[in-house]
């Protein structure tokens, strides 16, 4: 029965990272596009869904917690019978905790990816400003 659980969590880990690497790659592609303008994009998208993936399943098989179902906590403790309810409980916590690591490693790389936008725009913007002051004194200049 361990097994099984082991191989559902594992399971519905990988499944609920790829629906979400399916939800963000578009943006995660568009974002790296913008920041980068290199062929490297493609690779730091490349990594960040397999960063997805690894972290997803990481943090959706509990290791440790599944550990209780076949050995005892303490040496006097019984070791934990996977019921029903302990199965629905152990699905859910996948769920919810694959969804939870992966949203704070997403929350990261767009905290990093947003300053490094402003930065980018900032240096656009400077570039764009110094173009148009350069433009404006040549009208100027051949008057």
């Amino acid at each position: 029965m361990f097994f099984t659980l082991l191989f559902v969590t594992f399971a519905l880990s990988v499944l609920v990272s790829f629906m979400v690497v399916q939800i963000f790659k578009s943006p995660l592609g568009e974002i790296f596009k913008r920041i980068i303008q290199d062929a490297i994009s493609m690779a730091w998208q490349k990594y960040i869904i397999f960063a997805t993936y690894v972290v997803g399943i990481s943090g959706g098989v509990r290791i440790y917690d599944l550990e209780r179902y076949i050995t005892a906590r303490h040496k006097d403790a019984e070791i934990l019978e996977l019921t029903s309810e302990r199965w629905t409980i152990e699905i859910y916590r996948t769920i919810i905790e694959t969804l939870q690591s992966i949203a704070w490693m997403y929350l990261i790389v767009f905290i990093f990816t947003l300053i490094a936008y402003v930065i980018v725009r900032g240096f656009e913007l400077k570039n764009s400003h110094k173009a148009v002051t350069h433009h404006s004194d040549d009208k100027h200049d051949g008057q």
